[in-house]
């Protein structure tokens, strides 16, 4: 018990730090791009720079005062609080700039989210309680208040708090380069990257510190403490040479992503494999820093990824041989370290390079958190089949809208998962512009797979053309067993059975409404092609009053983009979600061709409108994918011959 007692807190603390460091490179990552274009102005047009112009040179100072602190606030308050955290972030974070005179990268990153969530909290205080028609004048004034007070704080408490931190950073870092002590930095780095605790000192602390010294300088040694590809090419060169089996054949091609795509990561797991190699990493490190501080090399602007491509396009006009030997020798050494320990170690009996390997990933997917994007690279893991790191908590489908085939796939994957005796999974619909990394399995169209990958990169992507009845269903709900092993099945099997006798009872008590009546439902259509029973089915919402004229266009607009055929010959045209203005209230439209439509390819014999307003339209997808999910269900509607008939079957739809 003493032992599981210690343990725990270090485990909490080592997340907690990951999650740290995570939520901080995500308010610097996505401006890379803009430290880019100020290191570019920076190179060319400064007095010491390509090719000078005082003229152009003005653009210096303003971007690395203003503009990449005010990005820096905007995302930091977007990842809290949407675009309205966004913008009240952007505007407290003016207070640190104006209170101080460095880059105040680290005050953006304080004020961003810091106002967010206040302007958060605030929302939910009122929330449901303006009356109708004040919303936008409530909406505007509290973000301009909250906005307007954290200025005035960041400018008057904050920004000298966060000066006065710099200044004694800077303080740390000029006293290790005068006494030679900063390549021992690399015993920190260089584990941290392994452990996924870098980021917080990478985007918290080096970056600010680097870009300060850049603007002073037009460089700084701090942007390749951690960026530098040399010292886990080496580690991967020496596994080409000594390695053996699945690691062996695996190296050539995680040096290639490593040192030319700048992915860091998938050396990870040879580290692991064998944790002593940690001292090539580090040995390496400490080679690449010292040849730094002895030639004065330095980069204008962070390298992000950390690759040797945007080393080089970082590196100062002055620096280019500086930066190439750090490179070259980093590798060499970290080399030649990591080739006397695979040299004299040997595979423990009975255990296997690939085994190894595949544990080491394990591991490495464990401590990060999430699924490893490139971890198959590794292990050749297909999406599906192998087991997850961690349990499955979490499964998302994407579309276009993230409205209507979406709410309809969720809802048929949700039961069977629930059916499998998993019912704590959460699986939820979204927009594919909503996504964040935080999901363990993604579900989109196939026509929409790569659009969602850049924003959920570590999760299990699948990809379906049918979201009514898709076999890759069944590939997930098997996923979930093999991740959800320890225990959760038995546990949450017996939660399951409430869930299925309460609906009933809470479909009893409800009181019917009128989104589908009868003068909505037509038992023979007389459209013969998508576009006219698109229309057919529009109209039918039109002649409800439910919608205007400018949701059928919508309906189009979203057909066009992606399919909304379901399977089980069913198609939902529905809105984009652009189209929400467009909806009166709830409504839905049945029309049957008994004779079949094609429809991209794929025979529909029911068209089913859907409009909904809030979150009514995914009760009402729920509702129908419980009626197209259940065969016999299916072959009643096609035999219906009166309009009661199809209303009894859709009646949970009124619910």
């Amino acid at each position: 018990m003493a032992t599981e007692a210690v343990a725990k807190p270090r485990t909490s603390l080592r997340v907690g730090v990951q999650k740290f460091g995570t939520f901080l490179s995500g308010m610097i990552m996505p401006n890379i791009g803009a430290f880019i274009a100020w290191g570019i102005v920076t190179a060319f047009f400064i007095p010491a720079g390509f090719t000078p112009n005082e003229e152009l040179a003005k653009l210096v100072g303003p971007m690395i005062t203003y503009l990449l602190p005010l990005l820096i606030g905007y995302t930091g308050g977007r990842m809290v609080h949407g675009v309205r955290g966004g913008v009240v972030g952007a505007a407290a974070t003016m207070g640190v700039i104006v209170g101080t005179d460095i880059p105040m990268f680290i005050g953006a990153m304080i004020m961003g989210p810091l106002t967010a969530w206040i302007m958060k909290k605030l929302d939910k205080v009122w929330e449901g309680r303006v009356k109708p028609g004040f919303e936008m004048l409530i909406d505007n004034f509290t973000a301009g208040i909250v906005a307007a007070a954290l200025a005035i704080f960041g400018m008057l408490v904050i920004g000298p708090v966060v000066k006065a931190f710099s200044n004694g950073a800077s303080a740390v870092v000029e006293f290790l380069v005068t006494n030679g002590l900063l390549p021992f930095t690399s015993i920190f780095i260089e584990p941290a990257k392994v452990l996924f605790l870098n980021n917080a000192v990478n985007h918290g602390i080096l970056t600010p510190l680097g870009t300060e010294q850049a603007l002073a300088n037009g460089k700084s040694i701090l942007f390749l403490l951690e960026a530098n590809p040399g010292p886990g090419v080496g580690i991967l060169l020496a596994y080409m040479i000594f390695g053996k089996g699945l690691a062996k054949a695996s190296a050539p091609g995680a040096a290639l992503i490593q040192f030319v795509g700048g992915i860091h990561e998938i050396y990870f797991p040879f580290v692991l494999m064998k944790p002593i190699i940690i001292l090539a990493a580090i040995g390496g490190g400490m080679t690449g820093i010292f040849t730094l501080v002895l030639t004065g090399a330095g980069l204008r602007s962070p390298a992000a990824p950390g690759s040797i491509i945007a080393v080089f396009a970082a590196t100062a006009s002055d620096s280019y041989f500086g930066v190439a030997l750090s490179v070259l020798l980093a590798a060499t050494v970290s080399f030649l370290i990591a080739s006397v320990i695979l040299k004299a170690s040997k595979t423990p009996v009975g255990e296997t390079e690939e085994d190894s390997l595949g544990a080491a990933t394990s591991r490495m997917e464990a401590m990060k958190g999430k699924k490893s994007s490139i971890s198959s690279t590794l292990t050749g893991a297909g999406a599906t089949t192998a087991v997850m790191a961690g349990p499955i908590k979490n499964i998302v489908f994407a579309c276009d809208a993230g409205m209507g085939s979406s709410a309809m796939g969720a809802s048929v994957l949700r039961n069977k998962i629930k059916a499998a005796g998993f019912p704590d999974v959460k699986v939820t619909n979204s927009a594919i512009a909503n996504l964040s990394d935080t999901y363990d399995v993604v579900i989109t169209h196939q026509d929409l797979t790569e659009r969602a990958k850049p924003a959920t990169a570590s999760a299990v992507h699948v990809s379906v053309d049918n979201f009514m009845n898709s076999p890759r269903y069944d590939e997930i709900v098997e996923l979930v067993k093999s991740s959800n092993t320890e225990g959760t099945a038995d546990a949450a099997a017996p939660a399951a059975a409430p869930v299925a006798t309460a609906a009933p009872a809470a479909a009893e008590a409800a009181t019917p409404s009128d989104i589908l009546v009868a003068d909505s439902v037509v038992l023979n259509g007389t459209a013969t092609t998508r576009d006219a029973a698109i229309d057919e089915a529009g109209r039918l919402l039109l002649d409800r009053g439910a919608v205007d004229s400018g949701y059928i266009d919508a309906m189009h607009e979203r057909e066009e983009s992606v399919s909304t055929y379901m399977g089980s010959f069913l198609a939902i045209p529905h809105g984009t979600n652009a189209a929400k203005d467009h909806i009166m209230k709830s409504a839905v439209s049945v029309i049957r061709y008994p004779n079949g439509i094609d429809w991209n390819g794929k025979e529909v014999k029911f068209v089913v409108g859907v409009a909904g307003i809030n979150n009514e339209h995914l009760q009402i997808l729920s509702s129908i994918a419980k009626v197209f999910t259940n065969k016999a269900q299916v072959a009643q509607l096609e035999a219906a011959t009166t309009v009661d008939e199809v209303l009894e079957l859709f009646g949970k739809v009124n619910a």
